[in-house]
């Protein structure tokens, strides 16, 4: 499987989770590494771009292109198995307790999950602490510039 993920170029070359341990995140609690991908690259960009404005947008973005090989165990989630208000923002602390959940039982190293910004489509999030994690590999890094239609 191929997914999608958009960072900074200083952080373009490895796949961390420490960005979202430090801060937390929707699906993460402060001090639980999770990497977040996207299944498209519209949605990779769709995810950060809600956090941005034009003024604050950098222009350094690079998409990584990561490949997750066929015999890694995948766990999925729907929005059935999520509570009423998953979508909610500020987030629920009900959502970061999947993520937690799912690094400390560590029994997948992929977690794919729906989106929030774009319905229909899902989060790839990759628990670093798994054993599986080395065989997934960044395969092309590239230039993403935003349209800055986007934020206007």
């Amino acid at each position: 499987m191929k997914v999608y993920r958009l960072a900074r170029e200083k952080h373009a070359k490895t796949l961390s989770g420490k960005g979202a341990a430090k801060y937390g995140a929707r699906w993460n609690p402060v001090g639980v590494e999770l990497i977040y991908t996207a299944q498209n690259r519209s949605l990779a960009m769709a995810e950060i771009a809600v956090h941005l404005t034009l003024a604050t947008m950098p222009e350094d973005f690079m998409m990584l292109i990561i490949d997750i090989p066929d015999d890694i165990k995948i766990k999925r989630i729907t929005e059935v198995d999520l509570q009423i208000n998953w979508q909610e923002f500020p987030h629920p602390a009900s959502n970061q307790d999947i993520g937690r959940d799912f690094v400390s039982e560590n029994e997948y190293c992929v977690l794919i999950i729906p989106s929030v910004v774009t319905q229909g489509d899902f989060n790839v999030l990759i628990n670093s602490n798994h054993i599986d994690f080395s065989k997934i590999t960044i395969t092309n890094i590239e230039k993403f510039p935003f349209d800055k239609r986007i934020f206007k």
